[in-house]
């Protein structure tokens, strides 16, 4: 039986000529969760991108101090109703400063979502290097490289991010120093066991040999058969440390080490508003409502491309539930 025949017998198989992205984003189109979840995604990113246009439009900035705004004699209260909504301050102003929250929230997205971000970079670039150089190298690197990530994977990074971030002056930059340590020390150990046991079942397919036969060199070959291979795999525990990266981000912040004011953040307004949460209640569910919805997409979203880029998993779905990769 001809391959285009069995192609088009086997329910979802992939076609003569279908190309991988048109593949993954047929399984991705059936997961409508996934798709609203990149639309919000889509959004965050869009608002933290043109957070200097927005909060030109409101004509504020998350800075500058309103103390005509609140109310001394009640312990800095906006005045007003609401938290001091108006049409200067879109989302009220913040107690005993009267800083625009508007300006405060969108511009801590940028900062949230950058550091984290950076931090997965740094985890991605550092966990498929150290997994290549243990699944390739001689059984003494291997030893060492796994020891090492052990090591990591053992690490308690809240404890470790404390002690780190303490010990650096001031003057360093505290996003970027946030989004080097949680980089640094989380995230890239596991990704690293990850790749290195897929790089110990890829290096000896058929292709990886004739390439080795052929007489391309080790670094030739990890670049042109085995990075290709660990696409699906490395993007899909990339979905998922975004989302545990903002969340470590906003806990180091809310602990006070992480980003410093002026500079706003998500969790560290939530530093700010634990004591406020019956005087101005927007002040408090404000950054924990966007904390909540980022996370929540990121993590929706993580999973469906997980889904879309195992085609183990769509089989599994369609077996449980009789659907076809192009249902709706």
């Amino acid at each position: 039986m001809s391959e285009a025949v069995l192609a088009a017998e086997t329910p979802g198989a992939r076609a003569p000529g279908v190309s991988g992205a048109r593949q993954f984003w047929r399984r991705l189109r059936t997961r409508r969760a996934a798709l609203v979840a990149a639309a919000v995604v889509a959004l965050l990113v869009l608002v933290a991108l043109a957070a200097p246009l927005l909060v030109a439009l409101e004509g504020q900035d998350p800075t500058t101090y309103h103390p005509a705004l609140v109310d001394s004699a009640r312990g800095g209260v906006p005045v007003g109703s609401l938290g001091g909504i108006s049409a200067d301050h879109w989302l009220g102003v913040e107690p005993q400063t009267g800083r625009d929250l508007f300006a405060r929230l969108v511009y801590g997205a940028r900062v949230s979502l950058g550091v984290a971000l950076a931090a997965t970079v740094v985890q991605l670039a550092l966990g498929v290097a150290v997994g290549l150089a243990a699944g390739l190298g001689n059984r003494w690197v291997d030893q060492l490289l796994t020891r090492v990530t052990d090591i990591f994977v053992a690490m308690p990074l809240m404890i470790v991010a404390l002690a780190l971030l303490a010990v650096v002056p001031t003057s360093f930059p505290r996003p970027v120093l946030v989004a080097l340590v949680v980089g640094l020390v989380s995230g890239w150990a596991t990704l690293a066991k990850l790749v290195r046991a897929q790089t110990l079942t890829l290096k000896e397919a058929d292709y990886v040999a004739a390439a080795r036969l052929s007489g391309w060199g080790t670094v030739r070959i990890a670049r042109r058969e085995l990075l290709p291979g660990l696409a699906a795999p490395v993007i899909t525990f990339a979905a998922i440390l975004v989302p545990t990266n903002i969340s470590v981000e906003a806990a180091l912040s809310f602990l006070g080490v992480g980003v410093r004011p002026p500079t706003p953040s998500w969790g560290q307004m939530l530093t700010s508003a634990n004591v406020w949460y019956q005087a101005a209640p927007q002040y408090l569910l404000l950054p924990a409502g966007a904390l909540f919805v980022t996370v929540l997409a990121l993590t929706v979203l993580g999973d469906g491309v997980r889904t879309a880029l195992d085609p183990r998993a769509a089989s599994r779905l369609r077996v449980g539930t009789g659907r076809k990769d192009g249902a709706s």
